[in-house]
């Protein structure tokens, strides 16, 4: 059935890339009460200008403090995790990758096991409320018969798996959507990628130094995601999918 749209509506090729970096690191003696706005200021881990953009959240399960700035700081039993929304930012601009190496520095004596680099990215995806879906289920998987069954379309996912030189990375494909301003939402595909590293058992020395050698690399693995998601999975689609693109 063919819809009319409202000519002062956005369309989705207007709505722009939402992309989020995400640092996590885990602990074994990570408690999450640790986590305040006092902490991270007194110990130097972030600037003492910095604001914040929503009252803290403070508990033994879950701690999370928020800037305005746009920065937000998760701690949950035995992890910490360190967010940032790209926008229009230059990669050079983000501020998670010093302040997760801050923390490491000032808490040098945590048991530390493991790091994680984590972009995602949110793409707007024209063609309508089935375009998204349509892509993962006719472009990215085989269609057959599998896929006509029940009462509603069927809904998927995709879950990679790679393995690189330097780590693993997984990435997954999933459905989404935009919620937009006026509680209208647009169809769109978020890419969720995790550059999983396991510092092992080495000496607490080796572990430091392989955590802020992870850290400090952290642009070449965002590189790797915009990559492997614009190249190799959207490349292929922008003439039939992403017109004018």
């Amino acid at each position: 059935m063919a819809t009319t749209s409202d000519p002062n509506q956005k369309t989705p090729l207007e709505i722009r890339e939402i992309q989020e970096l995400a640092i996590a690191i885990s602990a074994k003696n990570l408690n999450p009460t640790m986590l305040s706005q006092e902490f991270l200021k007194q110990t130097g881990i972030v600037p003492n200008e910095w604001e914040l953009g929503k009252q803290p959240v403070l508990g033994p399960n879950l701690s999370q403090v928020t800037f305005q700035n746009g920065v937000s700081i998760v701690a949950q039993p035995r992890n910490i995790t360190f967010m940032e929304s790209i926008g229009t930012k230059n990669p050079s601009e983000l501020n998670i990758p010093n302040i997760a190496r801050q923390y490491v520095e000032k808490l040098s004596n945590a048991e530390y096991q493991g790091l994680s680099i984590s972009p995602k990215s949110l793409i707007p995806f024209p063609g309508g409320e089935d375009g998204a879906r349509n892509y993962i289920t006719r472009t990215l998987l085989s269609p057959g018969s599998w896929q006509d069954y029940g009462k509603a379309p069927v809904q998927a996912g995709l879950n990679l798996l790679y393995q690189l030189d330097r780590c693993q990375f997984s990435l997954s494909i999933n459905e989404a959507k935009i919620q937009m301003p006026d509680q209208s939402s647009i169809p769109a595909l978020l890419f969720a990628g995790n550059f999983n590293y396991n510092v092992g058992s080495n000496s607490q020395q080796e572990i430091l130094a392989q955590l802020k050698k992870g850290i400090d690399d952290w642009s070449s693995d965002l590189k790797d995601f915009q990559e492997i998601v614009n190249q190799r999975f959207l490349t292929q689609q922008q003439q039939t999918v992403f017109p004018g693109a």
